[in-house]
């Protein structure tokens, strides 16, 4: 044995060893300035909240939201100055033909007379001439009103349908200004909806699981702070780079999401050693040198997932990006610093507000009546490790079926009417115009910069594009309109699209326009070539386009820095190629899911929702990054605990057991959070919102249950002790401890080694010796020496 020499005092304090690792380290000074650490905290979020309020949320321009030909025409609007007003379309209709043009007439002196419109054209009739479409444009809003201009408009037109009410006539309203009206409104309220349905949701599962609400209070208390945190600190990075207002939802699912997972682990962690019989000292250290270091470790992975979304090229993603970094950052930090410090503080008195008939089992351990652990997720797991072969193959089936309608998914940019509930008055109307006069509420809209656009040759070239437009009944709807703005010599024709807007007769017209109409009659007069197609459907297009060149590039940056990641933590290549498999497997089903609900309608009923058609443009490489992360979180805590119990000598069967028991309740909970959080979403009002509540809490849910209680550990069993192989080319790597082990080498006063990098005993140990905790605390739960034993000493 090597000889012993006295030590001084550690960093950690007397007769202790200095903590081993980032997260023990961090809580160690936490807990010996726990003064310091909350009020820091606290300041730290009041100053980051404060400041982002004064700087506000800086928006993106339009041009910025967009991409390719839609970004191009839309920066010749911005930086000519042009400001298009929104377009407003009412529809007239009657049984009779002809039946619609009295009330028509007093719609158009109803909306001129509120003084809020201007470019009122006279109603174009339908074909069959039951109906006819006016179209206008609003002015600018004035500043100070007590009622927007749009409630004016809505206003006269509501007084005109009143007055033919019981007359066969029907007046439908939509555009730009009356859906932005309703999208205005019922953001905020989704958004409120959104914070004070899934905290309460969190703190009840969290109360179910541990039977106090001091203890149920702590992670929701973390989060929310590091939400407003991180939210603060948005609204100044927003100066630099624009973020859009949809931003702060997808922050707040995040924040709540890993905010209580993180504080979940560590908390578990440390009422379990508690319960295994040590003291509070002991169990704290034990829970910042195992959790703690699975949440930096999860944190790191979470936060270099979002980073993919960079690689994307799309300013909406960056936002998300920095925005989902940011919470995640801001949540793992207060989880292995704040955490630590407070549980320290409160000691025992985080047991306090037990609610009656929970937490028995907790307290049962307590007095000594020890129950076994895991004996639910015991039974799931008695077949899988029975008969992995089988149970590997059914889950994967099973998996993969549920991806099956995958193949099929359409995406597309939902436009507003698609983004309403079904029965929303709006979305009604909207349908109801596009039936009538296919592309009127959405045109494209082709925007041309002339070097002269008063010069006879631009003039003659934009008559010959309205006139082969207006002979193109097959792919264009009636009402071709051209805006001419002579001082900045542009030009801008909004052209209705056959179709529905969206469907195959749509995207056809599209084609024609852009690939032979706009070429040969504007190109030749365009400066620099600078004639573009924009609008609803066009914009869709460009944006799913760079999206399909974007996902390449973001999912090779998230598998490879994933893998990368696994391997130094675990150092096997097979734990870090499961991984990667795994999660596809979880982001697949998702997309499989979404696709049946949304686009089929396949049991939308049971999700409140409808089908649309089609999945968000966005969202599938959103769906693809946040669950890449926040899978991670069940990953590295369970594989962790696995190679824990295996650095404890078990055999890898023993370890797979030990590490899925273990983690079983903690898993459980924060998938129950996380799926309820998300769940939240999928009962709001905007479509793409609903997309994402479905998506991402069915992929949790499959995740906890069907990967990490099954496929993982089959997967596990079938490669045996194969599934810690290392080549020796990478044995180089550093090695990171998955156990208690927390300080230096230490003799313990009987003259055993403790805390070997893996919380064994390395010389001396007899068989059934109990092992020291990492530092050197025995199971009895005494840290450092008892009164008037020599302290511990380091080995030299």
């Amino acid at each position: 044995m090597r000889r012993a020499t006295t030590p001084s005092s550690p960093p950690g304090g007397a007769g202790r060893p200095a903590p081993r690792g980032a997260a023990a380290r961090l809580a160690d000074w936490s807990v010996r300035h726990r003064r310091s650490a909350v009020i820091g905290w606290l300041l730290f979020v009041v100053l980051a909240t404060a400041l982002g309020g004064m700087a506000g949320l800086t928006e993106p321009t339009d041009s910025e939201q967009s991409v390719r030909d839609s970004a191009r025409a839309t920066a010749i609007l911005e930086d000519a100055g042009i400001d298009e007003p929104p377009a407003e379309s009412v529809m007239v209709t009657s049984p009779d033909k002809g039946g619609w043009r009295a009330a028509a007439d007093e719609v158009v002196r109803a909306v001129r007379a509120t003084g809020e419109v201007e470019h009122v054209r006279e109603p174009v009739p339908a074909a069959d001439d039951r109906a006819g479409l006016i179209g206008f444009r609003m002015r600018e809003e004035t500043d100070g009103a007590d009622e927007g201009p749009i409630d004016k408009v809505l206003g006269a037109v509501d007084r005109v349908r009143d007055a033919h009410a019981g007359e066969g006539v029907e007046i439908r309203q939509y555009g730009e200004a009356s859906a932005m009206k309703w999208l205005n409104g019922i953001l905020g309220d989704d958004f409120a909806k959104a914070e004070w349905t899934a905290v309460p949701l969190a703190l009840g599962i969290l109360l179910v699981a541990f039977g106090a609400l001091v203890a149920a209070l702590l992670p929701v208390a973390l989060a929310l702070t590091a939400f407003l945190a991180a939210n603060g600190i948005l609204a100044l990075v927003s100066g630099a780079l624009h973020i859009d207002e949809t931003t702060n939802s997808v922050m707040l699912l995040m924040g709540l999401a890993v905010g209580v997972d993180y504080c979940l682990f560590y908390l578990r962690r440390e009422r379990d050693e508690r319960a295994a019989g040590r003291d509070p000292e002991s169990a704290l250290r034990i829970a910042a040198a195992t959790s703690g270091r699975a949440v930096l470790v999860s944190g790191l992975t979470v936060m270099v997932a979002m980073a993919g979304m960079f690689f994307s090229g799309l300013l909406l993603f960056k936002g998300f990006a920095v925005a989902t970094i940011l919470v995640v950052c801001i949540a793992m930090l207060g989880s292995v610093t704040i955490l630590p410090a407070l549980l320290s503080w409160l000691g025992d008195r985080v047991e306090k507000g037990k609610v009656p008939f929970l937490g028995g089992r907790r307290r049962d351990r307590a007095a000594g009546r020890r129950k076994p652990a895991g004996r639910i997720s015991g039974a799931l797991l008695r077949p899988v490790l029975a008969a992995p072969g089988v149970c590997a193959v059914l889950a994967a089936v099973a998996m993969l079926a549920l991806a099956a309608p995958a193949l099929g998914m359409k995406t597309e940019q939902l436009s507003l009417d698609k983004q309403m509930p079904k029965d929303a008055g709006l979305r009604i109307d909207a349908e109801k115009i596009g039936e009538r006069f296919p592309g009127g509420p959405a045109p494209a809209r082709v925007v041309l910069k002339a070097d002269d656009v008063r010069a006879p040759e631009t003039r003659a070239a934009l008559a010959e594009f309205t006139e082969t437009v207006r002979g193109d009944s097959g792919h264009f709807g009636r009402g071709v309109e051209t805006a001419v703005h002579a001082g900045q010599d542009v030009a801008v024709i909004d052209v209705p699209l056959a179709g529905d807007g969206t469907d195959a007769t749509s995207l056809a017209a599209l084609k024609v326009l852009r690939e032979r109409i706009v070429p040969d009659t504007l190109g030749p007069v365009a400066a620099d070539g600078q004639v573009y197609t924009t609008g609803e459907l066009a914009g869709s297009e460009d944006f799913k386009d760079q999206l399909k060149e974007g996902i390449v590039p973001v999912l090779v940056f998230i598998t490879t820095v994933t893998f990368l990641l696994m391997l130094v933590c675990f150092r096997s290549v097979p734990v870090a190629l499961a991984s990667i498999v795994l999660n596809l497997l979880s982001v697949g089903a998702a997309y499989g899911v979404m696709t049946a609900v949304f686009q089929h309608g396949w049991g939308a009923s049971l999700f409140g929702t409808e089908a649309v058609g089609a999945i968000e443009s966005w969202m599938p490489l959103f769906v693809l990054v946040v669950l890449f992360g926040l899978s991670m979180d069940y990953h590295v805590f369970v594989v962790s605990r696995i190679r824990e119990a295996r650095d404890r000598g078990m055999s890898t069967r023993e370890a797979i057991g030990d590490g899925i028991r273990a983690t079983a309740s903690a898993v459980t909970g924060a998938a129950l959070i996380m799926v309820a959080v998300f769940a939240v979403f999928a009962t709001l009002s905007m479509q793409d919102m609903k997309q994402m509540g479905v998506g991402l809490s069915v992929a949790v849910l499959l995740d906890a249950t069907v990967v990490r209680m099954v496929l993982l550990p089959a997967v596990l069993m079938l490669l045996g002790e194969r599934s810690w192989y290392l080549p020796r080319a990478l044995r180089g790597l550093p090695h990171l401890a998955h156990g208690d082990a927390g300080g230096e080498e230490t003799v313990g006063p009987d003259g055993f080694d403790v805390a070997d990098g893996s919380g064994r005993r390395t010389s001396g140990q007899g068989a059934g010796a109990a092992p020291r905790d990492a530092w050197g605390t025995g199971p009895g739960g005494h840290a450092g020496p008892r009164s008037g034993e020599r302290p511990p000493e380091r080995i030299g």
